[in-house]
This record gives structure tokens, C-alpha cells and sequence, in this order.
């Protein structure tokens, strides 16, 4: 049974998000770090360290807070969601990248040029496997 570090990364940031917990702790891949560098840059996420412990290296995310100050108390959730997984993965050219809520939320491209957002393949012209959605 294999490991899905993908997987792993958005159920942990719902999980958190969902039960408004500040800080998410999670396995640092090469992977795992290229998407939450998007996320900080694209401002999901508000902060992010690394350390290591017993030899393993992990990431600590800390979310940005929730509005509590709005008539009526709209909470808003932090979507994610897997497009491609190891038993189905999801492939697409620079033109049919699909795009999230008219452009408000973002695909995470895995490119022969590493991972990206869909703005940024666009702009390149190159496709790639579609990781996930956020918004």
C-alpha cells in the first residue's frame, strides 16, 4: 500500500480548517513543499516553518484566521480538492486546464517544469497533471 502525500496534505489542512485549529503539522516531501509554497504565495496559508525531529523533517502550517465580524456569521471554509490520485491520474494540455469559480480559485499543475498554478501554465503554454482544486 502506497503513500499518498497528496492526499495526506489537503485531508490535514480540511481537517484543521474544518475544526478551526491554527496549526497543521504534516511530512515534508519535495511535493508537499511545492504546494504549500503555492498556498503561502497565493495566501491560503499565513505562515509556514520547518523543522526536524528524530530524523524526519516536518512542515508546520499556520492558517490564516477566520472573519468573525460579519452580519449575518458566514464561515468561510477552505476547499480543497483531489483531482488525481495513484489509481487514476488526470492529465491535461494548457488549453483545457479547467478554471475554478471563474478564476477566484486556483489548479495545481504538476508540469515537466515542476508545479505550478494553472495562471502560470497558461502563461507558459504547457500542461500537466491536474493535482488539485482550491478555492
Amino acid at each position: 500500500m502506497g503513500r499518498d502525500t497528496i492526499a495526506n496534505l489537503i485531508t490535514s489542512i480540511r481537517n484543521a480548517d474544518m475544526n478551526q485549529k491554527g496549526i497543521v503539522r504534516i511530512a515534508s516531501t519535495n511535493i508537499t513543499e511545492n504546494i504549500v509554497k503555492i498556498l503561502l504565495r497565493e495566501g491560503f496559508i499565513e505562515n509556514v516553518r520547518k523543522y526536524r525531529k528524530n530524523n524526519k523533517s516536518f512542515l508546520v502550517l499556520t492558517l490564516r484566521p477566520k472573519k468573525t465580524n460579519q452580519k449575518p456569521y458566514r464561515r468561510n471554509i477552505l476547499n480543497l480538492k483531489q483531482i488525481s490520485r495513484p489509481g487514476l491520474r488526470i492529465y491535461s494540455n494548457y488549453q483545457q486546464i479547467p478554471r475554478i469559480l471563474g478564476g477566484i480559485g486556483i489548479v495545481i499543475i504538476s508540469t515537466s517544469r515542476g508545479i505550478m498554478t494553472d495562471r502560470e501554465a497558461r502563461l507558459e503554454g504547457i500542461g500537466g497533471e491536474i493535482l488539485c482544486y482550491i478555492w
